[in-house]
């Protein structure tokens, strides 16, 4: 029995968008080559599958340049980051986000780098507050 459709990416669904966030429209053949790069080594056959799945999933754009299929992302990064980090945040925490930052703060090894600007993101939204 096939299990249902996620509505968020796959993992390597994830590594192609974050591949055509960073520079994009690509033809196959650079996707291919910029996963490879990451460590991921795929046939060009299992890329060209991923891309056009992705592509009827609506994730990704496509258009011909001359011989060549190039693929640029449909969705946004942060709209996904967001979806996603929501479906956590309900799943998981029960829609209390204190209890995920503080889960995040508990098991992330963080530097006082990024705690000061996490510090500092959390004065700034405090501020937005009426």
């Amino acid at each position: 029995m096939p299990r249902n459709p996620s509505e968020h990416p796959t993992e390597l669904e994830l590594e192609i968008l974050k591949v055509l966030w960073d520079e994009s429209p690509l033809p196959v053949r650079e996707v291919r080559e910029r996963l490879e790069q990451t460590g991921r080594k795929l046939a060009h056959s299992t890329v060209i599958t991923m891309l056009n799945i992705m592509h009827r999933k609506g994730y990704l754009r496509r258009k011909m340049d001359r011989n060549a299929c190039l693929f640029s992302p449909r969705v946004q990064r942060d709209r996904v980051a967001g979806g996603m980090v929501g479906d956590i945040l309900s799943r998981l925490f029960e829609g209390s986000a204190s209890a995920m930052v503080l889960n995040l703060l508990e098991t992330a090894d963080l530097d006082s780098s990024e705690l000061a600007e996490i510090r500092r993101l959390v004065a700034r939204k405090a501020k937005e507050q009426p």
